[in-house]
């Protein structure tokens, strides 16, 4: 699944949650939106900025039951606030023509399925992701030389 699929997986979920702000939006419109929020320079998911930014505010566990194959954990509105940072959910909202709050419930709503869809399964961005680096074992000779 590349970048843009799951981005509008991401779409799709926000246009079909339960704030009828975000009912008449365009999937497209939203996965644009998703992809300045979550993507990175390469044009890929910045992963690395998602999980330290949950991991410095207290909601590893939450992420983890993102990355695991059980049932992933909910988001609230302040947490999501906190991972991403009110600038971005702003930007998020005005790109969208949302409130703030719609545009974090949205968000609250999308992240736990989005970063699942990302990391399971064969042909999952984490797994393309390994892949760059030499799969597994590359990616531990580089984290290794980052904090050794």
């Amino acid at each position: 699944m590349d970048l843009m699929d799951l981005l509008k997986v991401g779409g799709s979920l926000i246009q079909g949650n339960s704030d009828d702000a975000t009912t008449g939006l365009d999937v497209g419109d939203i996965a644009n939106a998703l992809g300045g929020l979550l993507g990175n320079s390469e044009g890929g998911l910045d992963l690395s900025s998602l999980v330290s930014g949950l991991s410095q505010n207290g909601l590893g566990e939450i992420v983890g039951s993102w990355l695991g194959n059980g049932e992933n954990a909910s988001i609230s509105l302040d947490q999501v606030k906190d991972l991403l940072g009110s600038d971005k959910i702003t930007e998020f909202a005005s790109q969208l023509g949302l409130s703030e709050e719609s545009a974090a419930g949205a968000l609250a709503d999308a992240l736990p399925q989005v970063v699942d869809q990302a990391t399971s399964g064969e042909n999952s961005i984490v797994e393309e992701m390994l892949a760059k680096v030499g799969g597994a074992e590359g990616a531990m000779n580089m984290l290794g030389k980052m904090f050794g």
